[in-house]
């Protein structure tokens, strides 16, 4: 009876401490970081020797790219539990301007793009972070990343000191730099680095730009690590003082090597862009790296005791209309897909690739065991839907944003849509009135395809390397008709400053300009897309006419689950499902399938729209399996 009495004299004394025990248990467990080491964090990441040192113990960076913008937020745990089982330390990924303030004065930085949440999470499961804010990124987006508002200054010069640009980058670093910097190491956060822009060795373009950069980066508190990251060929043009330089390669060349140690002698060498494969271009075949290639050169790196990042870890998709375009030797748009070959595949699957560098970081480390490899996701093969509703484009101009009347061809960044931001993406229909027929001349002002239409019957195609096209004769007055889409702005190269869409310039029929336009844009995003729902669609007709819209519905039971979407039988356009654009397809390949994740589909019925350009199948199919094309391997 005493010892009762006593016990509950002091339950509460016992429980408070019971309750400080477990507290000082917690602190020391979240003070434990990827290193397994409590850190005092005053010091962070350091590049003062030849050696890369955290917080004075020595660290090799083991990186992989996954960039929050390209994975469903519902995958993100998924694909970054998946990187830590391979081994990987460190999470590098880039930041789209062009996403985040899609015009000037919105900023998005909420569900999808929620950057904070997404660094947040890296930092739960113990790793670190490179962030890569730009402001221009490459990573085969339209524009590298920048927003197309910028081009409707006709004097604007990207990334320059041009005040123009300047002051746009300093309104975007206002909004996203105060949201990093609380997530820096030495503030208790993931993030060790920080990249100042990227690549610009093969730009340069003005001297003082870089470090406008670096200053607009420090000045709002950025206070870690700084470097810059170049290729090979172009590494003394693209640093700047007070940031390490770094390499980006896919194969080790000892010359490339000595090259980087003669710029920054005594210095760690690392590579922050290993490319694990290689991105896609309509048209070409689909690139791939032999694993073993690949193999061999990373252990070749960890050998020389290098640091490395894998571009990419795991690619991805470019959803909607962000891929980006090659220009040199001659124009070609990315497609959607952008698995990039990766070790973990564009559907989060593991490849032979992940399974032999978990294998050699296993080694590297001394037989250090990684956290298990999470299960696969489940796949589904849907039954294929049946379109059954039709709407022509031309039922469908009534619910976009104008019609736009000018004497002259506009460009979709400077038509006077989206509040006053211009165009960024999708279509521009350019229509005017001829009274003959005759030869019809681009002059190469059409950006980047245009179906080309007489009273709304097609009578042919202008591209980059078609600028010619005979109009047939005809009584009376006609309306002409030249629908343009945007294929992607080039995401590299010394011309970003020309990549505006649309019709660029004049067009010429017998040499004489064309004027008096109607113009619509049709930029196909989700606002329009939810409009076309009371729009006048008609029973699917035998022979319905082109481009045009058609409309199924796809069940899905249960909870649903990943699947590929195929169009064989359809020619080129855009799918939707539930108003979310899924990317373009192309029956030119190599792309075949499209990704389409189990998050995107709801349980039950499903809204799936097609917008074809010239020919259709009126089924949509599903299988459980990618096809991205007949494979090549990269040169």
């Amino acid at each position: 009876m005493v010892v009762l009495r006593i016990s509950k004299a002091h339950r509460r004394k016992y429980a408070l401490i019971c309750m400080c025990v477990v507290g000082f248990i917690m602190y020391r467990y979240l003070s434990m970081q990827a290193g397994g080491q409590r850190m005092s964090r005053k010091v962070g990441l350091s590049a003062n020797s030849s050696q890369l040192t955290l917080e004075g113990e020595p660290f090799q960076l083991i990186g992989g790219s996954i960039h929050y913008f390209r994975v469903p937020r519902a995958y993100w745990r998924d694909r970054l539990m998946k990187m830590k089982a391979c081994g990987i330390n460190t999470l590098t990924t880039y930041v789209p301007w062009s996403l985040h303030q899609p015009e000037r004065g919105l900023f998005i930085f909420h569900t999808q793009l929620d950057l904070e949440a997404y660094l947040n999470l890296a930092a739960e499961l113990g790793l670190w972070v490179i962030l890569r804010p730009g402001p221009y990124i490459s990573s085969e987006l339209d524009l590298g990343g920048l927003p197309s508002w910028l081009l409707r200054d006709s004097s604007m010069r990207l990334r320059t000191t041009y005040t123009g640009f300047t002051q746009a980058v300093n309104i975007y670093f206002d909004k996203l730099i105060p949201k990093l910097v609380p997530l820096q190491f030495k503030k208790g956060g993931p993030i060790i680095a920080v990249q100042v822009e990227n690549e610009y060795g093969s730009y340069a373009k003005d001297g003082s730009y870089m470090l406008f950069i670096k200053e607009a980066l420090q000045s709002r508190g950025i206070n870690e690590l700084l470097l810059t990251s170049d290729n090979h060929n172009t590494l003394r043009s693209g640093g700047v003082e007070g940031a390490i330089r770094s390499a980006k390669l896919q194969k080790v060349n000892q010359r490339d090597i000595q090259d980087l140690n003669a710029i920054q002698p005594n210095s760690p060498s690392i590579v922050t862009d290993y490319w694990t494969g290689w991105y896609d271009v309509w048209g070409d075949l689909h690139h791939v790296l032999p694993p073993e290639d690949m193999v061999s050169t990373v252990r070749e790196i960890l050998r020389r005791g290098m640091s490395i990042n894998l571009y990419m870890f795991h690619g991805g998709s470019s959803f909607g209309f962000m891929s980006g375009a090659l220009a040199d030797p001659s124009y070609r748009g990315l497609v959607t897909s952008h698995d990039y070959d990766a070790p973990l595949s564009e559907a989060g699957d593991y490849t032979p690739k992940y399974h032999l560098l978990r294998d050699l970081f296993s080694r590297h480390n001394r037989g250090q065991s990684f956290p298990d490899m999470p299960a696969l996701h489940y796949r589904e093969v849907y039954e294929s839907v049946i379109m059954y509703q039709h709407l022509s484009l031309w039922d469908a101009l009534s619910f976009t944003e104008g019609p736009f009347k000018s004497p002259k061809p506009v460009n979709m960044e400077n038509l006077p849509v989206n509040y006053g931001n211009g165009q960024s993406y999708g279509y521009t229909l350019y229509e005017t009135t001829i009274t003959s027929g005759g030869l019809l001349k681009s002059r190469d002002n059409v950006r980047d395809r245009a179906l080309v239409f007489v009273d709304r019957i097609y009578i042919g195609l202008f591209k980059r390397q078609r600028v010619e096209l005979a109009v047939p004769d005809g009584k009376g007055r006609r309306t002409l008709s030249l629908l343009v889409e945007n294929c992607g702005r080039v995401h590299q190269g010394r011309d970003l400053d020309k990549q505006h869409k649309g019709l660029v310039g004049d067009i010429f029929l017998n040499n004489i300009p064309m004027r008096d336009f109607i113009i619509y844009s049709l930029d196909m995003k989700p606002s329009f897309i939810d409009s076309l729902y009371q729009a006048p669609w008609k029973s699917l007709p035998d022979t319905p006419s082109y481009p045009g819209f058609f409309m199924g519905r796809m069940f899905a039971y249960g909870y649903p689950s990943d699947t590929f979407v195929k169009l064989p039988g359809w020619a080129k356009g855009v799918i939707f499902i539930n108003g979310l654009n899924l990317g373009r397809y192309w029956s030119i390949g190599p792309q075949q399938t499209l990704y389409l994740p189990g998050p995107f589909v709801n349980s039950g019925i499903n809204q799936v729209i097609v917008f074809e350009e010239q020919e259709g199948d009126y089924q949509v199919h599903f299988e459980d399996t990618p096809d991205l094309g007949m494979a090549a391997d990269i040169q």
